[in-house]
């Protein structure tokens, strides 16, 4: 049974609902071709993560990013 998890960073313009349902629907037959794993058995979950809890080279995200990094 694969398992994946997608970690992107939450936003000020949210991931919608079809986005994420592409990604997982990508991703499974992503699996199902390269590897013949069953879509049926295949789990991804989506994690969307503050900006202050990712860090980059020792700084957050958010912090990066108020430097237009």
């Amino acid at each position: 049974m694969p398992y994946v998890n997608i970690k992107i960073t939450k936003e000020k313009e949210k991931v919608t609902a079809e986005q994420k349902h592409q990604l997982i629907e990508g991703v499974t037959n992503l699996l199902k071709e390269v590897l013949n794993k069953n879509p049926q058995t295949t789990v991804v979950v989506i994690d969307e993560v503050e900006t202050d809890n990712w860090g980059i080279g020792g700084e957050t995200v958010t912090e990066r990013r108020k430097r237009g990094e």
